[in-house]
Parts: structure tokens; C-alpha cells; sequence
């Protein structure tokens, strides 16, 4: 696979003003994962588990707070479940907590990794098999949902996620979800309590629910609360993605 590095500065370089992003159907970010990390990081070295504002984040990073940079990286921090901004403040979730720990990053990056909703649809098709060449994992990653016009980054952006999540440890070729400890419970404890940003159902999640719904379910804000229509895309993307890791196609065959 191609070693490019991709900046956020690069990355981002084609959406300045006077140039149209071509949407794409299906959720990724336009900088790797590891972008989502060093913000956590920044937030947990300055405020710990408490919340700061965009202007500060910018500032510990050395970025400006209105940069497309800054603001892509704050986006795929979002889409991997690592920082929570729906109190107009960024402040890590749960997820977030267990990454900035090192006997839990290894972990958390995996599923940092997976809960991006284009990447887990690849990881899907591929596993336990060999990734094509680059324009034919292009020509994939169109036909679930990525614009004609994007396939280069999101191949790109997806192989350095890959990396950085250990999903090539074996190879470049091959996509391997990372051997981590087996837990019963998400990386970091969530609150099914129905505090701030929980479903208000109370108690532990229900018997056999997977780890990772259980966790999009505990982000649930409570009803009656201001939720942003971005914002609920985005938790409607990651449950997506997270349908198509957990669940099997179930689709009858003729006959």
C-alpha cells in the first residue's frame, strides 16, 4: 500500500474558499486518526476530564481556532467518539479518558478506528483476505459511498488511520484487527445513569447488547434537550458503521 503522509495542512489545502467539496454517502474524516488523538491529548494535559472552548484547544495545538485544519481535526475527533462538543465546550468522553491512558490506547485506537463508518466497511469486506491495489480499493470505497472526487484522500487518510490503529502489523496487504484484551465492558466505564449526554434508561445496559451500541446509546442526549441536526447525523453514521462490524447480512437466498 502507498506510504503517503498526508498533513492536516495538506489535507485540507483543497477547501479553501471558491472550491466545492463534493459530498460523499458515507462517513470519514479528511485527516487520520491520529489527529483525533493529539487533541485529546491537548485537553487531558491542560484541563484533565474538564471542558475548554475551541479558541484554547487551538491554541495548545498551535493552530488557529478558524482554520480548516484545526476545524477537520476537531471533526474527526467527533467521528471517533473521543471528544464530546455537545455542550458548546470540548471535553473528552469516555473513550476519550481510556486513549489518554497507556495501557488502554492500544485499545481505544482500534475502536477509535472502526467507529469511523467508511473504514469499518472496509475492515468488513476485507478481513481475513488481502487488500487490493490502490485504485482498486479506490474504485471500493466509491461503491460504498465516497465521492469520485474524494477517493484519493479517503484511501490515503484510511491506509495512515490503519497504521496508526495496528490494523497492519501483518503486512500493509492485509488488514488485522490488533489482538487487545477481551473486555465485557467499553475501554473506560460508561454511565447508564442518565446523566449528562445518557439516555436517562437507568442501570446497566441490557444482557447481549454489544459493547459499542451500548456506548452510542449511552451518548444519547436526554429527550427534550438541544441536539444539532450535525450532531445526530453523525451519532446515526457511527451506529451504521457500528451495525455493519457487529451484525452479519441476514439476507435470505432464493430457494
Amino acid at each position: 500500500m502507498s506510504g503517503e503522509k498526508l498533513s492536516v495542512a495538506e489535507a485540507t489545502k483543497q477547501d479553501k474558499e471558491g472550491q466545492v467539496r463534493t459530498r460523499s454517502s458515507i462517513g470519514f474524516p479528511y485527516v487520520d486518526v491520529g489527529a483525533a488523538m493529539e487533541l485529546a491529548n491537548a485537553i487531558h494535559t491542560h484541563v484533565g476530564f474538564g471542558e475548554c472552548d475551541d479558541d484554547q484547544l487551538a491554541a495548545w495545538t498551535d493552530q488557529s481556532p478558524k482554520s480548516s485544519g484545526f476545524r477537520e481535526q476537531l471533526r474527526v475527533a467527533r467521528m471517533t467518539d473521543l471528544i464530546d462538543a455537545s455542550s458548546g465546550k470540548n471535553k473528552l468522553t469516555e473513550l476519550g479518558r481510556a486513549i489518554v491512558d497507556p495501557n488502554q490506547t492500544r485499545e481505544v485506537m482500534v475502536r477509535a478506528f472502526l467507529n469511523v463508518p467508511l473504514f469499518s466497511a472496509v475492515f468488513e469486506k476485507y478481513r481475513g483476505g488481502v487488500l487490493p491495489p490502490a485504485a482498486a480499493l479506490e474504485r471500493d470505497m466509491v461503491g460504498l459511498g465516497v465521492s469520485e472526487k474524494q477517493k484519493d484522500r479517503a484511501r490515503q487518510v484510511f491506509e495512515r488511520s490503519a497504521e496508526q490503529a495496528g490494523f497492519f502489523e501483518h503486512g500493509k496487504n492485509r488488514l488485522v484487527k490488533p489482538g487487545v484484551q477481551s473486555r465485557d465492558t467499553p475501554p473506560a466505564t460508561m454511565d447508564f445513569g442518565g446523566g449528562n449526554g445518557g439516555n436517562g434508561g437507568g442501570g446497566k445496559p441490557p444482557s447481549g447488547v454489544d459493547p459499542i451500541i451500548s456506548g452510542l446509546l449511552a451518548r444519547l442526549p436526554k429527550a427534550g434537550t438541544v441536539w444539532p441536526e450535525q450532531e445526530r447525523n453523525l451519532w446515526i453514521e457511527l451506529l451504521k458503521g457500528s451495525f455493519k462490524l457487529i451484525y452479519k447480512d441476514g439476507a435470505k437466498k432464493d430457494g
